[in-house]
């Protein structure tokens, strides 16, 4: 990992500086990509603002910056995004300290503020040092989320349009995703919607998927499988419901996509998981259907009154063992399994020790 400190005047930091929102935030005569193409916009509140400003003027010392030079021999902020923008937008005149606006400084404070130095770090290396790195280092103000991290390792066309499709308010995949119902977690902005078709179409592997693409020249590859999922589930499952929002549903796709499901019968089979008391999670009704594995349900268990009643009535003896264990040793169980049609009452309620009740279960 290459870390060379530079001192650069906030003249030539500036050069160039324009905000286009949710297009970026460019300065350093267009070199430098102060906030790139649709990332979340992290903006000082008014008192940070000007803390930066009036620490400059005083030339006092602000923190140090780190750069991330791109494969373009470009730049992007990886830290110290919010104290750039606050000194572009002083100078800029878009906001006042102390009811001064830049313009209405004499020449000789003018001059100061353009001739301060900022302390900035130049990091390179390659895309894992930086990665490390980067970790390490994000520590402070507004932190950057994991895929924010990636994004300023693995830059070039391929992210380019893989944030056009993903990373945009009202961006194409959220229209997708909340076509009908909402079936992704997050905000396009803070690029989660981006994370999770990652972590989807290469099983969580997201740091080998964007190694692997990331001098593409477009992201249609992952767009056509995030459409492809998507479709599948509208698919799969015919009427939305909210629990449906979050399910992992990418994994599920590339487990089941294959299979003929009969989707009259899926929905009778969600209207009784619904109705069914000893059901608690109705989100894991949708995996659930799909694996038959009942874990994914959460289903009711035996309280603490009940598995102690039950314990009494045994006199401390495992039903299959006949040995006597302490209450702690013991776990209650179905006599009847759920799937059978057993409830979570008293009636259906025995207690093993825990090696039998393992066995029973099949752990």
């Amino acid at each position: 990992m290459k870390i060379e400190l530079h001192k650069i005047s906030v003249r030539k930091v500036i050069v160039g500086y324009k905000d286009s929102a949710e297009e970026g935030v460019v300065a350093f005569g267009g070199k430098l990509d102060i906030r790139p193409k649709y990332q979340r916009e992290f903006v000082y509140k008014g008192h940070q603002r000007d803390a930066v400003i009036e620490t400059i003027k005083n030339g006092f010392p602000l923190n140090v910056m780190y750069w991330v030079k791109t494969n373009e021999g470009n730049y992007e902020v990886l830290d110290g995004q919010q104290r750039t923008i606050s000194i572009g937008q002083y100078v800029n005149g878009d906001f006042s300290l102390n009811n001064f606006n830049f313009h209405n400084l004499t020449d000789e404070e003018q001059e100061q503020i353009l001739d301060y130095e900022l302390m900035i770090y130049f990091c390179e290396g390659t895309d894992r040092e930086k990665l490390d790195w980067f970790k390490i280092i994000n520590i402070a103000g507004e932190k950057l989320t994991d895929q924010e991290l990636r994004n300023a390792v693995y830059t070039g066309p391929w992210l380019s349009d893989a944030k056009l499709k993903f990373s945009k308010t009202n961006c194409a995949a959220y229209l997708l995703a909340n076509d009908g119902g909402q079936l992704v977690n997050g905000s396009p902005i803070r690029q989660e919607y981006l994370e999770t078709a990652l972590s989807w179409i290469n099983n969580e592997k997201i740091e080998d998927y964007m190694a692997k693409h990331q001098h593409d020249k477009n992201a249609e590859d992952l767009w056509q499988y995030f459409q492809d999922v998507i479709a599948w589930v509208h698919k799969t499952f015919i009427k939305y419901r909210k629990e449906m929002k979050g399910v992992e549903w990418g994994r599920l796709y590339n487990s089941y996509k294959d299979i003929a499901h009969d989707t009259k019968g899926i929905e009778e089979k969600t209207l009784k998981l619904i109705d069914d008391d000893e059901v608690q999670s109705l989100k894991g009704i949708y995996e659930y259907i799909l694996t038959d594995e009942e874990k994914h349900l959460n289903l009711r268990q035996f309280d603490h009154k009940t598995k102690r009643k039950i314990y009494e009535k045994q006199k401390g003896k495992c039903i299959w063992c006949k040995k006597t264990f302490e209450f702690e040793e013991m776990e209650a169980d179905h006599i009847t399994p759920w799937h059978e049609g057993g409830k979570t009452d008293s009636k259906n309620c025995q207690m093993l020790c825990k090696d039998d009740n393992r066995k029973k279960s099949g752990k």
